[in-house]
């Protein structure tokens, strides 16, 4: 299977971000090591939300695309919501975005026919 530069580029991102995220979640809050990995995290999903829009199967959008979009806004508003100091919107937002890549990966290597189904399984 030929991968080409945006599959390239969002396997790169979202593979980091799931780690950097799950660490992160789960690491005491407010300290350097959060803030800077919080900011990686940030770019990393950015990109790999982005680049979601440039891989499609058969040419269209599939309904998981709905959850770039819904990830995207959910992260630049959590980063938003952290500068202006509201913590819980910043968590909510943050917890959301996290849990929506991961329902988007499961189903995206768990669905026949797309694209990383056939990478993994070959079928």
């Amino acid at each position: 299977m030929n991968i080409s530069l945006p599959i390239l580029i969002h396997l790169l991102t979202v593979l980091p971000a799931l780690i950097i995220g799950a660490v992160n979640l789960y690491s005491k809050k407010g300290t350097p090591s959060h803030k800077f990995f919080g900011r990686v995290w940030v770019v990393f999903m950015l990109v790999a939300s982005i680049t979601s829009f440039f891989i499609q199967s058969n040419g269209t959008y599939s309904w998981i695309h709905i959850l770039s979009v819904v990830s995207i806004v959910n992260v630049v508003l959590g980063f938003w919501a952290i500068y202006i100091g509201n913590l819980r919107m910043h968590k909510g937002c943050i917890v959301g975005a996290y849990t929506g890549s991961l329902v988007a990966g499961i189903f995206a290597v768990m669905l026949p026919g797309r694209i990383s189904y056939v990478f993994l399984f070959g079928v």
